[in-house]
């Protein structure tokens, strides 16, 4: 067993890190493997499918761990576009900010944002737990299906438009909801959910001072005399 594998993308190509990272790691089986000087290159670690410790050293571009399941990648910087799209089950942490989409479609799994999100963050979410530990921007958890997304800073506007089963928790301010959002009350299971996905996070915040934002439901079937009004 290899101790640790070090893949420099000042030598490597994308393509020859992640040819790496499906095929030799499976056979050589690292402890860990740390990605270094990714400078803002795109797709890395995209579709991992094996229990791995992955370590980005730097700022990466779009797409970062995309597809990801079982791994637990780290990015020590900042990303780009959709980071963790589609992700099915590991742990995403990025240990910067995050551009637009972060989280998209994701199924399962963890994906923490210790920084702010940009806007769309969580868009069509299907099950992924999302942490942010900023803020997030408009129209974060846009048809968000399933999953749960804890904002630790604001949230900003049309929050949760098009809303299906999804959760939200917003610690701080929410500059507006979108279509069919609303603000509930927490109930004990939602100080249960949040204190633990806080713990996992490793953010340091008390679950009695989040907010919980669901759907009004009043979207899921089409009514003729709402006139386009909803």
């Amino acid at each position: 067993m290899v101790s640790l594998k070090q893949l420099d993308l000042t030598d490597l190509s994308v393509r020859q890190v992640n040819e790496y990272l499906h095929g030799e790691l499976l056979e050589e089986r690292p402890a860990g493997v740390e990605i270094l000087n990714p400078d803002g290159l795109h797709s890395i670690a995209a579709g991992l499918d094996t229990k791995v410790n992955v370590d980005i050293l730097g700022h990466a571009g779009y797409f970062i761990a995309g597809m990801n399941q079982q791994a637990r990648v780290t990015i020590h910087g900042n990303v780009g576009w959709s980071v963790a799209e589609n992700m099915m089950s590991g742990v995403v942490r990025v240990k910067g900010h995050a551009s637009e989409c972060a989280g998209a479609s994701g199924h399962g799994g963890l994906l923490v944002i210790e920084g702010d999100a940009s806007s769309r963050c969580g868009i069509s979410l299907k099950g992924t737990e999302i942490v942010v530990g900023g803020s997030v921007g408009h129209f974060s958890a846009f048809m968000a299906q399933a999953g749960t997304l804890v904002v630790c800073g604001d949230a900003g506007p049309n929050l949760g438009d098009s809303l299906y089963e999804a959760t939200i928790y917003v610690r701080g301010s929410i500059h507006s909801f979108g279509a069919d959002a609303q603000e509930e009350e927490m109930q004990a299971d939602d100080f249960e959910k949040v204190t633990d996905l806080l713990s996992r996070a490793e953010m340091n915040y008390d679950a009695r001072e989040f907010k919980r934002v669901s759907s009004a439901r009043s979207l899921y079937h089409w009514n003729a005399d709402a006139h386009q009004e909803y």
